[in-house]
């Protein structure tokens, strides 16, 4: 949890360094991980590039929704979102 805290702490930081069109980044409250099959890192980085045009067929809480039911997470919806 400290290391995820860390992380968003100093991509926040980073990202807003970027210049005034990012002045307004936050990262939302809570996170979730997910490992990634080194085999499948070029599909990873071909989505993260296309991920607006993604989210545009499919919005985040239902992409999320479906990976944590895919691999069988146990969670409370209630605690998902802000």
């Amino acid at each position: 949890m400290e290391l995820l805290k860390e992380l968003k702490n100093s991509s926040s930081k980073w990202i807003k360094s970027k210049g005034p069109a990012y002045a307004d980044f936050y990262w939302q409250n809570g996170y979730g991980i997910f490992s990634v099959n080194p085999a499948e890192t070029d599909w990873v980085i071909r989505y993260i590039e296309n991920q607006h045009e993604h989210h545009r067929k499919k919005d985040f809480k239902k992409e999320f929704l479906e990976l944590l039911n895919k691999y069988s997470v146990d969670y409370d919806e209630k605690y998902l979102w802000d």
